[in-house]
């Protein structure tokens, strides 16, 4: 069987490289292609020596540092691909992938982490966040986006199957494309974290300081809870609201970046997790729980697929809290606190398994399997 595996772009080893590598692993003799390649040489391990085949975008002038600038043209450059003989195409994708043109004897799975995230529901909010809300600029980024839609919309049914990473992912295709699909949770290197016998003494914030991850909610709510403290690891263009939120409370621990080892020790020495952003997936939360970790987690988003919660019936491994403020913060942590025996280290632990690399790769297999056959 000829495989090809088209992915977005390669600048980076980040989560959806960290799905591109299982699928090099479960198809190892894939030809593997990309709108542009300028990942750095220290991070390319995991492509196993592959050159991908790449589009002009990887030629048009001052790509390496500014590709994303050429956003307008991506649907063009997908479409340039030539995928013809294969048997198999699997696209990753989160912005133009899924949008590659195959042929009638060409199964194409399209794996997909979120719909343009910035064309559709987050419009406005990356217009405002880039200050684009108004003037010439910002008319044409509007243009742009309403183009992009289009584009993104009819391209949706040119998959034979559409693999989503969360429900939540897939309530949003249903949403803008009109397809269904089936849910395959991310692969996360589970056996890289254990379930620590150290107290556990601190609540834990690990998240890259954005406005949407609304770290700066569960920093002013801890303001109110003196004595429960806080640790807060990461940075980012927040990072002077939460510094100036935390200001004064000797309670809460801003700790900016720290090494993974550093990280995976406050994980495992936390009595919870504390998430208060609204993500496609959620890999740190998996990460906390596979560390025996519990977590208390916005419940919208990928944490939905990841929290079982006392009222699912099952072992519970978190909270969810159902709105984004201070007082259901607050509010979820001291209820955390009245059952914290009911969440064990062990049924944390289990949870995690069920987004391991192993069922990831066993889901994949079985997905591409099954729609062959049906072809």
């Amino acid at each position: 069987m000829k495989v090809a595996i088209v992915h977005e772009w390669l600048d980076t080893y980040a989560g959806s490289e960290r799905v591109l590598e299982q699928m090099l692993a479960v198809f190892p003799e894939a030809d593997l292609y990309a709108l542009c390649d300028f990942l750095p040489e220290s991070e390319r391990g995991f492509l196993g020596g592959r050159t991908p085949r790449t589009t002009f975008i990887q030629r048009l002038p001052f790509a390496r540092r500014r590709f994303r600038n050429y956003l307008g043209l991506m649907p063009l450059a997908i479409e340039s691909l030539d995928l013809a003989g294969y048997d198999l195409v699997l696209s990753s994708s989160h912005a133009v992938a899924k949008g590659a043109i195959t042929g009638p004897g060409t199964v194409h799975i399209a794996y997909v982490h979120s719909p343009m995230r910035y064309a559709w529901d987050l419009q406005a909010q990356y217009l405002r966040e880039s200050g684009l809300e108004r003037g010439i600029k910002g008319a044409y980024v509007r243009w742009l986006l309403h183009r992009l839609r289009l584009w993104d919309q009819a391209s949706a049914a040119r998959p034979d199957a559409i693999l989503a990473n969360s429900s939540y992912v897939a309530e949003r295709i249903r949403k803008a494309w009109r397809r269904e699909a089936e849910v395959l949770h991310p692969p996360v290197d589970t056996e890289a974290f254990s379930v620590g016998t150290e107290p556990r003494t601190h609540y834990l914030v690990a998240s890259r300081l954005a406005p949407y991850k609304r770290v700066d909610l569960v920093v002013a709510a801890f303001r109110h809870m003196p004595g429960r403290r806080l640790v807060v690891v990461g940075d980012g263009p927040q990072r002077a609201q939460v510094h100036a939120a935390a200001a004064g409370a000797p309670n809460i621990d801003l700790r900016g970046h720290v090494p993974r080892s550093e990280l995976v020790r406050l994980m495992r020495t936390a009595r919870a997790f504390v998430f208060a952003a609204e993500e496609d997936f959620g890999i740190a939360l998996v990460e906390a729980q596979a560390c025996g970790t519990p977590l208390i987690a916005f419940g919208r988003g990928g944490a939905r697929d990841i929290v079982r919660t006392p009222e699912t019936g099952a072992e519970p491994t978190g909270i969810l809290f159902a709105e984004q403020s201070v007082e259901a913060i607050v509010a979820a942590v001291e209820r955390f606190e009245a059952e914290a025996s009911r969440f064990t280290p062990h049924a944390c632990r289990a949870n995690a398994e069920r987004f391991s690399i192993a069922r990831f790769r066993q889901g994949l297999r079985d997905a591409v399997a099954r729609h062959l056959a049906h072809a």
